[in-house]
């Protein structure tokens, strides 16, 4: 069995770790992608297009200001900025900023809130019930996005994402992550996404796995994944490659959402990128990656974007 993964080039955890994770990501790189604010300052700071930051909350005292604040805004999404696997996520779709407070009404992904719902849902960010290790943690107040309406045809609810890898900027696997009935709107395969492996070379989708099975229809939208090919492809890789000049990591998961009316937008960078991406494309990282082990890093990203295309 062991030879068999190892002629696929399939890629393993602990070599992940000692061979790619641990010798390309400087441990003192980490903060750059860990916090979501962070990496939102980069981007604005690369030009790179991300989801507007509206506002930010490091304490319980600033809920006193949430109408001051965000009155301005009918809908957004609060989130913890160093939250892991979609988890304390919520998606404010209107709200009624009438006076008083106690009568603010807020329409969200999980029914009506009220003023007093949405502070005790903050406050658990803050606690650190969704941040990567628990500790304390920051709520971000982010706009709403609409997805593009080719990909919101084959997602149930929730907003689909692209992942690619990126090896010393190179894009070696991509793949597109889609929201069901099952993940309960949310993109994250451990809770019931779809995972569909995308060609670097086209952008077209060539395989779809749903709980470990290959499949050929969404079951939720009964669009078949043949028809799916990825809209702004060469703007999705040639994002990803820039991940890697903005924060100096060499082995990288970038995820890329496509809005409606603004196209391609940097979501997050992921330091510690899942192994799920090979069963979506039913091949093995391993192939790919020692071929760009033997490239330089100091070309231009067009460069690298022609070659994975080429190659890969």
């Amino acid at each position: 069995m062991f030879e068999r993964l190892k002629a696929l080039g399939i890629l393993g955890i602990n070599r992940r770790i000692g061979e790619f994770i641990l010798p390309y990501n400087p441990r003192s790189l980490y903060p750059l992608v860990d916090s979501k604010i962070i990496t939102n300052e980069l981007c604005v700071k690369h030009n790179i297009p991300t989801p507007a930051l509206y506002w930010h909350i490091d304490s319980y005292g600033q809920l006193k200001k949430m109408g001051e604040s965000l009155k301005q805004y009918k809908e957004f999404v609060i989130k913890p900025s160093r939250g892991a696997m979609g988890n304390g996520i919520l998606i404010i779709n209107q709200v009624n900023w009438q006076d008083p407070p106690d009568q603010w009404i807020f329409q969200t992904s999980k029914g009506e809130f009220t003023k007093k719902d949405i502070e005790h849902f903050i406050s658990d960010i803050l606690s650190g019930m969704y941040s990567l290790n628990g500790s304390p943690d920051t709520a971000i107040i982010q706009e709403k996005l609409i997805p593009h309406p080719e990909l919101a045809r084959f997602s149930y609810k929730g907003i689909p994402d692209i992942r690619v890898i990126v090896f010393k900027g190179y894009p070696v696997m991509s793949m597109l992550r889609l929201p069901t009935s099952l993940s309960r709107g949310r993109a994250n395969l451990h809770q019931g996404a779809i995972g569909c492996g995308v060609e670097l070379s086209t952008g077209k989708v060539n395989n779809a796995i749903w709980k470990n099975k290959k499949i050929k229809f969404h079951p939720d939208t009964d669009q078949e994944f043949t028809t799916l090919q990825v809209p702004f492809w060469d703007q999705v890789l040639l994002m990803a490659v820039q991940c890697f000049d903005m924060t100096g990591m060499g082995y990288l998961g970038v995820d890329i959402v496509l809005d409606e009316k603004r196209g391609p937008l940097l979501l997050e960078i992921n330091a510690r990128p899942g192994l799920a991406i090979q069963t979506a494309n039913m091949k093995g990282l391993l192939l790919n990656l020692n071929k760009v082990k033997e490239l330089s890093a100091n070309v231009d990203g067009h460069s690298k974007v022609e070659y994975a295309v080429r190659n890969f």
